[in-house]
């Protein structure tokens, strides 16, 4: 995409200057919860439905384990979001914007 200015947060997502954003790259989202630990507010806009939720535990045993708590919520605007907390990382991130 010509002309388009690459962020810092860009960089830190795995994407360097000149390579491509990969499809469906996960992006940093701010998360509130419940006391139950399911989302609240995702980015801001309240969690009106929480469709699914489901946890991966993957390559336990490699240096860079996989360790996430999935959740497909719908928000108040309509939206469909998957948004995942990294256990590892101790961090949130959307995906399927």
């Amino acid at each position: 995409m010509a002309g388009r200015a690459t962020t810092q947060k860009e960089g830190a997502r795995g994407g360097t200057m000149g390579s491509p954003t990969r499809l469906n790259a996960p992006r940093p989202a701010l998360v509130e919860t419940a006391a139950s630990g399911e989302p609240h507010l995702v980015d801001r806009e309240l969690v009106t439905v929480v469709r699914e939720e489901w946890r991966v535990v993957d390559r336990w045993w490699t240096e860079e384990p996989v360790d996430r708590r999935y959740f497909e919520v719908v928000l108040e605007s309509g939206r469909n979001v998957c948004v995942y907390r990294d256990g590892d990382r101790a961090c949130w991130f959307t995906q399927r914007a």
